[in-house]
């Protein structure tokens, strides 16, 4: 038995709760996994995985040998990157959940100093406005906007998101400005849908804070299509400053009820584990060092 190999196809396992998924990324046939994992198992003598309605969960041997195998892969990654391109030369793919408003339009953008430093990197981002599941999902780690509830998440906070409402000049000079949150009302709004869902706009009102439902005369799930809509001058909109920043500086879109602005919302970059391989803190020191040079972004 390659006591690596098996090891790495037990790691896959628990992530991602199924011996065909963690073949599929692997690679491999699912006879092969599930052979490795059997010839793990008798070598230990212990069970290291129960079937569960929710699918593979490791018993409490398992999760012993799980913990202490990410961190003896994490540590051969490492070694590997160092003895091979030299110590800072990580090679290999790295994957980030991250809303379209940071990737598209902030992060992207600066991808070829990164890969000019480390040509050996390959990035791939999971774009999507939910919260994605790390271990689920296969990912090493996700930017978040929001306060985290989950505690057994390992977070840094990296800096801060902004809430902006703004409309276009164009659609102001035919509807006028509203001055109060309960104005909006009167208004045609740009709402961002998740499931079919609109969601609600948040103000602070002194010492409150406020919630405005939105029912939107034009909606999308997209940021960019909110974004168009905007300039377009279909209605008023609320997001991240970061998403309408140029147009903002270009009076192209007018920020609105500044009074009422919502508090900024923390900015957390999250792992699935407290030991992550080199080519991983090489990419989370670039989205770092990134989101630290964005006005919008930086922590207040």
């Amino acid at each position: 038995m390659d006591k690596i190999t098996a090891l790495q196809s037990f790691v896959r396992v628990v992530d991602s709760g199924s011996f065909s998924q963690a073949a599929r990324e692997l690679g491999v046939g699912q006879p092969a996994v599930s052979k490795q994992i059997a010839a793990l198992e008798q070598r230990l003598g212990v069970r290291l995985l129960n079937r569960t309605s929710r699918g593979l969960r490791p018993t409490p041997s398992g999760t012993d040998l799980y913990e202490s195998a990410v961190r003896l892969l994490s540590d051969l990654d490492d070694l590997e990157s160092r003895i091979t391109h030299g110590h800072g030369r990580p090679t290999g793919p790295v994957r980030i959940a991250a809303p379209s408003t940071l990737t598209s339009m902030m992060l992207v953008p600066k991808l070829p100093e990164l890969y000019a430093e480390f040509p050996g990197l390959t990035v791939e981002f999971a774009v999507s406005e939910r919260y994605a599941d790390l271990v689920q999902d296969g990912l090493d780690m996700a930017l978040r906007v929001g306060h985290l509830d989950d505690s057994s998440l390992v977070a840094r906070r990296i800096g801060t998101v902004k809430i902006v409402t703004v409309a276009s000049p164009g659609y102001l000079a035919v509807h006028g400005i509203p001055e109060r949150p309960s104005d909006l009302g009167k208004h045609r709004l740009i709402a961002s849908r998740y499931r079919g869902v609109s969601g609600r706009w948040h103000f602070r009102d002194g010492d409150d804070q406020v919630e405005f439902p939105v029912s939107g005369f034009f909606s999308s799930n997209d940021p960019a299509d909110i974004h168009s809509a905007a300039l377009a001058g279909l209605g008023i909109a609320q997001s991240a400053r970061g998403l309408f920043d140029p147009q903002l500086r270009s009076g192209q879109l007018v920020e609105i009820l500044k009074d009422f602005a919502p508090t900024a919302l923390p900015l957390s970059l999250i792992y699935a584990h407290v030991r992550t391989p080199h080519r991983v803190r090489v990419v989370s020191d670039f989205i770092i060092k990134t989101i630290d040079g964005i006005d919008s972004l930086r922590n207040e």
